[in-house]
């Protein structure tokens, strides 16, 4: 359709790019489907969005308006109820019913027209009828033609206008009555996924790391293997998570390879970065022999799935100088105009010990062995990539590469590790990334929390879907670095609750938080470059708390998307709020910001939005500490270091109108 239709339509919502990439939504998810429907003069407009589900069948919701007289937006929520690729567009037409049932109080109520009106009525009120009986819905039918006698001029007025406020009439000939003048809006696309490329709960760990051993007579290190992995699983399991995310699991270069801090001198048995990718023992579908090779990673896959776990693997497009790509397909690389190599560079950092992909070299053959090694690794077990950068390669090929893994691999999702400009981070969501790596790691106060919740809920949901990790092996941040536990405990019961996906790395349930220098973001002794066995259970540790959020996560639907999240008025700059729903799963969550002091103020709540009446009270049970409080539209809450946050479900709703 081009331009305004009979009944114009116009904001239609969602649409990505004016229709040329798919809106997000997952499995079960309950999602709004928005438009601006209006007609000249004041006579009434009904809307519906009618969607067809991916096996063909159509889906019809009415829609009802949702802002004042004037602002004409009308909205109705969807719940999604099959993976795959839906459609939908919006159909508009003239209320008849709701036009005549004003103008019928009215002029009734002065004694204009009476009998003209009693006259449309009783046709309208046919028309309907005739309508029921087709649709074999005698209830509806019965209703319908019992007000056909009511709607007389000598019917008592009073009884006249009770038939215009009757609410069951009302629902029988919304259903029912005429649509003239009915007008569809353009059809849209809107692609549903698998829960788990919206929630999920992750743990990134490092596999040489557990079970390694040092031998402190040759002063050298055993890599662990993915057979000695089982204790990781098996804590990652304990603690709730969905998801296990592997660093790049290849043989790793020795040219230029990077020793402990990043340094430049890697002595004899350094490691090196896992993401320094390819040796003469393979490339990107070769596992690096010191963890045991291919067999061992097969077993390592079995036993995650046997405890409830999917493997995410690093997907990393760059190679070290080692790697078989430099001699078999030299033109992939970027040669320099001195005849080296070109090295990662984010100046200042220097990556020497890897060289960038130039995808405008043979952009065909390198397309052909992404998706290679992509379905080598699906055919190994693999259903989740984590993809390393994908903001330094073109959006094109992560266009083509996305559509084709999805065309033949439906399941697979995509995770970007995209810390980058909000443009490039959008493109990628828009092209067909699952979930993003996000800003959140850099919002801290009050004001930077509550702005960037409202951006991912409400601004950026149907594109974007965010994945709120405290910290990674490259990014130790400043709130964590003093070592407080009270800041471990705040930003986990943040990223938990306000993101249906969170992740934590390895260490962060131990409160590691050493930078290697002052003001820097790298971790002291970093992983990347160096073997960090870890006791999972050594104590003080974060591992209740990580359980007990990831339950609550699990058996609370609110919790597990993103686009009823509402922020919350409160009294104190150290002191965020905000709620989610979904259905009758009401979640309030309360968080002190400071990790040093108590925090007491208040915090109201906003009972419209939580389907309450403003004059209600309700019992609430803290789940972290199991307490129960009874709260209304104005609460005092104190926060204390040792106990920061609230996460209140309702028990009990009571109102004065009961």
């Amino acid at each position: 359709m081009s331009g305004f239709g009979r009944i114009p339509i116009c904001g239609v919502s969602p649409v990505i790019d004016h229709g040329a990439y798919p809106a997000k939504a997952t499995l079960g998810e309950s999602a709004p489907i928005q438009a601006n429907v209006f007609r000249e003069g004041h006579d009434a407009v009904g809307a519906a969005a009618v969607l067809t589900r991916p096996d063909g069948t159509e889906l019809r919701q009415d829609m009802r308006q949702v802002e004042p007289w004037g602002l004409d937006r009308w909205e109705t929520w969807v719940r999604f109820d099959a993976i795959g690729d839906w459609t939908y567009r919006i159909e508009a037409w003239a209320d008849e019913w709701r036009t005549w049932k004003h103008h019928a109080q009215v002029k009734w109520e002065t004694a204009q027209d009476v009998e003209l009106m009693c006259l449309e009525g009783r046709a309208l009120f046919r028309a309907a009828a005739a309508a029921a009986k087709v649709a074999k819905d005698t209830a509806a039918h019965r209703i319908i033609t019992a007000a056909i006698t009511q709607c007389a001029a000598t019917t008592p007025l009073p009884e006249r206008i009770r038939l215009t406020m009757d609410q069951t009439l009302d629902a029988a000939m919304i259903g029912y009555a005429p649509r003239p003048l009915l007008t569809p809006s353009d059809s849209y696309r809107i692609r549903v996924d698998r829960l788990r490329a919206q929630a999920a709960s992750w743990y990134e760990f490092f596999p040489r790391s557990v079970g390694a051993t040092y031998n402190s007579r040759t002063r050298k290190w055993k890599s662990g293997t993915f057979d000695s992995c089982g204790p990781a699983l098996e804590h990652a399991a304990r603690l709730g998570f969905d998801v296990v995310y592997l660093p790049p699991i290849h043989p790793i270069g020795t040219t230029m390879r990077k020793g402990p801090n990043n340094t430049l001198t890697a002595a004899t048995g350094d490691p090196g970065s896992p993401w320094a990718i390819g040796s003469p023992a393979g490339g990107h579908d070769a596992v690096n022999p010191e963890l045991g090779g291919l067999a061992a990673f097969d077993r390592f896959v079995a036993q995650a799935k046997t405890l409830g776990l999917e493997v995410a693997l690093d997907f990393a497009l760059q190679a070290s100088p080692d790697h078989p790509w430099l001699t078999e397909h030299p033109k992939w690389f970027t040669t320099r105009a001195d005849g080296t190599i070109a090295y990662a560079e984010n100046p200042p950092k220097k990556y020497q010990d890897i060289y960038p992909i130039n995808f405008d070299n043979d952009p065909e053959g390198i397309r052909a062995e992404c998706l290679r090694i992509l379905e080598f690794w699906i055919d190994h077990g693999v259903t989740i990539f984590r993809v390393d950068n994908p903001h330094t390669k073109p959006i094109d090929f992560w266009a083509w590469l996305l559509a084709a893994v999805h065309e033949r691999h439906p399941e697979i999702i995509f995770f970007a590790e995209a810390f980058t400009r909000p443009a490039m981070l959008q493109a990628l969501a828009k092209v067909g990334f699952h979930e993003n790596y996000t800003y959140f790691t850099w919002r801290n106060t009050k004001w930077e929390l509550a702005e960037y919740l409202s951006e991912v809920a409400q601004q950026t949901a149907w594109q974007m879907r965010p994945n709120f990790f405290v910290n990674t092996p490259d990014i130790n941040p400043a709130f964590l670095q003093t070592g407080n536990p009270a800041a471990f405990t705040i930003r986990a019961v943040l990223a938990a609750t306000m993101s249906p996906a969170w992740g934590v790395y390895s260490g962060f349930e131990l409160f590691e938080h050493v930078p290697l220098r002052a003001g820097g973001e790298e971790y002291l002794d970093s992983e990347k470059y160096q073997y960090r066995p870890r006791d999972f259970d050594a104590e003080p540790n974060l591992n209740l708390l990580i359980g007990m959020l990831n339950r609550l996560r699990r058996e609370h639907p609110a919790l597990q998307q993103i686009r009823t999240a509402q922020v919350l008025a409160t009294s104190h700059d150290q002191l965020f709020a905000f709620t989610k729903t979904d259905g009758d799963d009401r979640v309030i969550v309360v968080v002190s910001l400071d990790q040093e002091a108590t925090v007491e103020g208040e915090v109201w709540l906003d009972m419209a939005t939580l389907g309450l009446p403003t004059d209600a009270t309700v019992e609430v049970r803290d789940e972290l500490t199991g307490g129960t409080f009874t709260w209304c539209a104005q609460n005092f809450v104190r926060l204390t270091p040792a106990s920061p946050a609230h996460i209140l479900t309702m028990l009990e709703v009571r109102s004065d109108h009961d």
